[in-house]
């Protein structure tokens, strides 16, 4: 395609990778996982050993 070749193939290479990263780092950084406030208890069996 001779209208592109002004762009520069490596530089539209990198500008699309560039994208592809901003992309994914923004994905990354901006999921929260949801809380939860729920304690656990946590449960001690005591076993009474008889010899």
């Amino acid at each position: 395609m001779p209208q592109m070749a002004p762009l520069s193939w490596l530089m539209l290479f990198f500008m699309f990778v560039i994208i592809f990263f901003l992309f994914n780092i923004m994905n990354y950084f901006t999921f929260q996982y949801p809380t939860s406030f729920k304690t656990k208890k946590s449960t001690i069996k005591k076993i009474n050993w008889k010899w």
